[in-house]
């Protein structure tokens, strides 16, 4: 498969993962991909094991910084020159009660799943090619409320709304703008916050079609927004969640 031949994608929070799983998926069609991430030691193993050689760049960055991002784009500029996607998908996860959320806490989440979002897009533009596509990594709690998410739930919120307005903003580039929504995904963060066995069953119990979802899944559906097979799609979100959101298990 080679559908990306020729094809570079910046991706952050690509050093595990919906993010690592999508730039192995990307380099199988041929693509150039860059892979962004705070822990430059995760990062390094990422990278060692996609085995891409030359079609493979890690940058360490944070994406709840500018700065971390200016040297992110520039360094993407140097060695790819042009890129034509982008997947926003570093994210930070809280679980926790609202009346037990800290100032740090809520800075933490919306830096970086909201404002690391919106500049990544904003610092990637100028090398953006016209026609490039952009996908958001969003979560099934912009659709379900639970009450140890609050902060989370409204940061994917905000850029499952960021989405759809930056398709009509983009428009005149050829630039499309669209969302993947994971349920439950077997992930290290997802791991982390359900913290054992029994409450991820329970997770699991919810899903229609019966079990976890895999980061594969997701990356599935991220190479098809950023792809040619989707150019009349802008400004949508595709919910990858086996059911969970809008079926009840039988």
């Amino acid at each position: 498969m080679s559908e990306f031949e020729g094809k570079s994608v910046l991706i952050t929070g690509g050093g595990s993962g919906i993010g690592l799983a999508t730039a192995r998926l990307l380099l199988d069609a041929g693509a150039r991909v860059a892979i962004a991430g705070r822990d430059a030691e995760r990062l390094e193993t990422a990278a060692k094991e996609l085995d891409g050689g030359a079609n493979v760049l890690a940058v360490a960055a944070d994406v709840s910084s500018t700065a971390d991002l200016d040297r992110l784009i520039a360094a993407v500029k140097d060695g790819f020159g042009t890129i034509d996607g982008v997947f926003a998908n570093a994210g930070v996860g809280l679980n926790a009660r609202t009346a037990d959320v800290t100032e740090a806490e809520f800075d933490q989440v919306v830096d970086t799943n909201f404002k690391g979002a919106f500049f990544t897009v904003q610092k990637a533009l100028p090398i953006l090619a016209d026609g490039g596509s952009i996908v958001f990594n969003a979560s099934w709690l912009v659709h379900r409320g639970m009450g140890m998410g609050s902060v989370y739930a409204a940061s994917k919120a905000a850029v499952l709304n960021l989405a759809r307005t930056l398709a009509p903003d983009l428009a005149e580039r050829g630039i499309r703008v669209n969302t993947v929504t994971p349920g439950h995904i077997k992930t290290e963060m997802f791991d982390a916050v359900t913290g054992n066995d029994q409450i991820r069953e329970f997770f699991r119990g919810q899903v229609a079609i019966g079990r976890l979802g895999n980061p594969t899944d997701i990356a599935d559906a991220v190479l098809f927004l950023l792809s040619p097979r989707s150019s009349y799609i802008t400004g949508q979100e595709l919910v990858v969640d086996g059911g969970m959101v809008g079926s009840v298990p039988s």
